[in-house]
């Protein structure tokens, strides 16, 4: 009897490490489709009967982070750092979460956590010099700090060069970054033609056109956007194009056309919701003193959404013309 109990015991423990298996795996699972409510439990049940799984810690550090919850995410990365002080990647997430943080209380409080955030970063960048991550958190930290309390620009400059050495693209995009914060838009437009010339991906058309957008050049804005949407097809430029045509009152034709391909092929993962495109239309059929379609489109939107601020005021100005 006792090598059949044996067996039948074996048995069971491999069924239950092969469920033990299944749950992970799924766990997994829902964490890559950012389904963290069903990932977290999982996570913290295995993480409760394997206390030194590192990739279990990330995991419930990275959920606490998605959700906001920085002190968990702290705790969470500093248990990793106390296990392995040599992964760059460790410090990277422990000093992005101290930063979040940071940015969560007072300034007068924030200024406290300046110093560790700063450590994390640069700890992070001398233990993997191929870290591109943490050379655009040093970049932004640097940029944005005040100098009196530790930014400066020639600093950000240094690391954004550092990203150039690693990836082209995101050096021209790290500098272009500098030097529209620093108000330096002729700059900024050259470095990211340079973006666009080696690169050539949506983001950075994108940053492009945002620039012109910034700085009062819609046309550029739009001539931008388009080629951008000829190459990649991506139908959220179609939106983009919409509400700078609606805004500046530009090429009404053509913004309309875009809204209506952007309603038509719409999914969630374009972002902006329809009702956007709804009250864009609305702007431009005003623009155009096309009382009766504006006011068609603009009750559209509220229909979708009756508390639509935008839109209510929107209608107002369309049953004023």
């Amino acid at each position: 009897m006792k090598p059949i109990f044996s067996i039948f015991y074996f048995f069971i423990l491999s069924s239950a490490t092969l469920f033990a298996q299944g749950d992970y795996q799924q766990a997994k699972v829902y964490f890559e489709n950012e389904d963290f409510s069903k990932a977290k439990p999982i996570f913290q049940k295995y993480a409760k009967e394997h206390p030194n799984h590192l990739k279990t810690i990330e995991y419930l550090g990275d959920i606490a982070g998605y959700t906001k919850d920085w002190d968990t995410a702290i705790s969470y990365y500093e248990t990793l750092l106390k296990a392995d002080d040599r992964s760059a990647n460790y410090h990277f997430k422990y000093g992005g979460a101290l930063g979040m943080k940071a940015l969560s209380i007072s300034r007068i409080r924030a200024i406290t956590y300046i110093g560790d955030i700063r450590e994390a970063f640069e700890t992070a960048a001398e233990l993997d010099p191929k870290h591109i991550e943490t050379r655009w958190a040093l970049v932004e930290y640097y940029i944005q700090l005040p100098g009196i309390i530790g930014g400066s620009e020639k600093k950000a400059e240094k690391y954004a060069n550092e990203l150039g050495k690693i990836s082209a693209v995101d050096g021209y995009l790290a500098n272009g970054y500098i030097a529209e914060y620093s108000e330096r838009p002729k700059d900024a437009e050259a470095f990211y033609k340079k973006a666009i010339a080696v690169g050539g991906s949506p983001h950075t058309y994108e940053k492009l056109a945002n620039l012109y957008e910034n700085n009062n050049r819609p046309k550029e804005a739009i001539e931008t956007s388009e080629k951008s949407l000829r190459l990649h097809k991506r139908n959220q430029l179609n939106y983009q194009i919409g509400k700078i045509a609606a805004q500046y009152k530009l090429d009404a034709e053509l913004g309309i056309k875009c809204l209506q391909e952007y309603i038509e092929n719409y999914t969630l993962k374009d972002g902006v919701p329809k009702d956007w495109a709804y009250y864009r239309m609305a702007q431009i059929y005003k623009n155009e003193g096309k009382k009766h379609t504006a006011l068609l489109w603009v009750e559209k939107a509220l229909q979708d959404r009756p508390d639509f601020k935008e839109a209510l005021q929107e209608k107002a100005a369309i049953l004023n013309l």
